[in-house]
């Protein structure tokens, strides 16, 4: 059994979050940059887009506004508004007396690390114009949000109608996370007997077609909406071993929908953090309905409270804010103690827990009890 000491790591994150030991200027400061973030975020956005920071990041000892003008064909009004304020926001930097401008550290990352790009494409794509609804969406319960994309009930029903750039904004987001951690899982996976596996919300077939190219024996049963199946059908049509991919329809928020029995393996990969508590009990209720003594529960999840970074809670607690304005209105991110507390109210129980795989994720292992 691999798991990490979750008092220690508990008592890291209370430490953490207990402590305010900025001075009365860095306070002010920050509260300010909250006030004006979607600015900041817009102008780092576009700096990205029109190629300003690259032209920086190629230039190390800085450009002049002019220079910048010339080399982008953007007006002088443009270069001159976006250049003020990331300089007071600190993502290009200029000398005392220097006219030329150069990348600040804050603005390498942006420009070079793709778990930025990621975070700010999904929050520009699929969140920016939603967010202005998480008031009402904290209040009703519903994903208010997501009414400026179209008229479902949750974004995963209309997941492969939304616009092109936001539907891959979602996808690549999505996978970034997931895909990173898929190898050391799927050595976890198969260290035992697995000749079928059921893939619950197995999405556009990433995972199965992971499993199917890992092992020339195993079975793999997709289980998700129909138009999620649809989807996965294109995305795995041209993959080695879809032959041993399979599809089970089913509507998983339905209480009547029963599980199929008979696998080696279940497997929940960033899924249960997409429903409510009272779903995921319930979903998780039916699931221990159709395991049998020696099936084994997988399920991965990014906790927040288990990350070895403040980075990845501060961005993990975040994401939850997403799930509540465009994507259910009423999932998050989870800690270990809910989702524990969830899975051992179905006598169900954790005998494994895997973490650190990939770029934060955890991996719990569940038998019946």
């Amino acid at each position: 059994m691999k798991t990490l000491d979750k008092k220690d790591k508990q008592k890291n994150q209370q430490e953490m979050y207990s402590t305010d030991d900025m001075t009365a200027l860095q306070a002010q400061f920050k509260a300010q940059e909250i006030a004006f973030a979607p600015i900041v975020f817009q102008v780092a956005r576009l700096m990205l887009k029109w190629g300003i920071f690259e032209l920086l990041d190629t230039h190390k000892k800085g450009l002049t506004m002019e220079e910048i003008v010339e080399k982008t064909a953007l007006s002088e009004y443009a270069v001159k508004v976006l250049l003020e304020s990331a300089l007071t926001a600190k993502l290009v930097l200029k000398g005392i007396n220097e006219p030329q401008f150069t990348l600040s550290k804050t603005a390498w990352f942006l420009l070079h690390d793709e778990m930025v790009k990621v975070n700010l494409n999904f929050n520009h794509d699929v969140n920016y114009l939603g967010m202005f609804e998480l008031e009402q969406s904290l209040i009703e319960g519903k994903p208010v949000g997501l009414k400026v994309f179209g008229d479902w009930k949750t974004i995963y029903e209309g997941l492969s109608q939304l616009p092109n750039q936001v539907q891959k904004s979602w996808f690549a987001f999505d996978h970034f996370y997931s895909d990173n951690a898929f190898d050391a899982a799927l050595k976890i996976v198969f260290t035992s007997k697995t000749s079928t596996l059921l893939d619950v919300g197995g999405n556009t077939g990433k995972f199965a077609s992971r499993c199917v190219a890992y092992s020339p024996q195993v079975k793999v049963t997709i289980m998700d909406l129909p138009q999620q199946i649809a989807l996965m059908r294109q995305q795995t049509q041209n993959v080695a071993g879809n032959d041993r991919i399979f599809a089970h329809p089913a509507d998983l928020l339905d209480i009547t929908t029963v599980f199929p029995t008979g696998f080696d393996v279940i497997w929940m990969s960033q899924f249960l953090d997409c429903f409510s508590k009272e779903q995921v009990i319930s979903i998780l209720s039916r699931v221990s309905d159709a395991m049998s003594s020696s099936t084994r529960l997988y399920i991965m999840e990014t906790l927040w409270d288990r990350q070895r970074f403040p980075t990845a809670s501060f961005c993990l607690a975040q994401i939850s804010l997403y799930f509540t304005a465009l994507a259910n209105g009423n999932s998050k991110m989870f800690n270990f103690n809910d989702i524990q507390s969830y899975i051992e109210s179905v006598g169900l129980n954790i005998v494994a827990i895997y973490d650190q795989l990939g770029l934060g994720h955890s991996l719990l292992e569940v038998r019946k009890k």
